[in-house]
């Protein structure tokens, strides 16, 4: 049983959902609009202010996609309502991070900047207080490609273990280790 693709979807009053042909869950709300195909053996259904997935059998394969396509039409509904945030931190000496006409330069340590061009559903906004490292934050409809950016811009210099220097999730703990001692004689 998926205790996840059995709970029902609450939807928010300014939201609507709808299942097209082809199996294409649309949903619009004030922020937005987002669609997904889903698998022609789950079945999407309103009834009320409530979204149900079902499936036709217990089938392993069944089970699994009975949750994932209830997490992922959650999700949406989430998005085109209130949307998605990430911030990161970029922690390093020199280190900057801004952006222009949604393009991300970042300034890591290299011998060169890092440019990149952000997909247009994501908008991104860099500040920098004096003091305090540099934070970009990303933000958008859609939780899997702001997720997915995040990676991507986290994976461009990866947060080492003795300095602890790199871009990481904004109050991410870092586990930190010892660096070499001298012999003592």
């Amino acid at each position: 049983m998926s205790r996840i693709g059995k709970k029902p979807i609450d939807l928010p009053g300014n939201v609507t959902v709808s299942v097209g042909s082809g199996n294409v869950v649309l949903v619009k709300g004030p922020k937005g609009e987002l669609s997904r195909k889903i698998d022609a053996d789950i079945a999407v259904k309103q009834e009320g202010s409530q979204i149900l997935v079902e499936r036709p059998t217990d089938q392993k394969r069944h089970k699994a996609l009975h949750g994932l396509y209830r997490a992922l039409i959650n999700n949406m509904i989430i998005g085109v309502s209130a949307g998605f945030k990430q911030q990161l931190e970029i922690v390093g000496v020199g280190y900057k991070a801004t952006v222009n006409n949604n393009v991300l330069e970042l300034s890591l340590g290299y011998s060169h900047g890092l440019y990149l061009a952000l997909p247009k559903e994501v908008v991104a906004s860099a500040v920098t207080e004096k003091g305090k490292n540099p934070v970009v934050t990303l933000e958008g409809i859609d939780k899997e490609l702001v997720g997915q950016m995040a990676a991507k811009i986290k994976s461009l210099r990866k947060v080492e273990p003795y300095k602890g220097k790199g871009i990481r999730n904004l109050g991410q703990a870092i586990r930190r280790k010892a660096g070499k001692t001298a012999a003592k004689k």
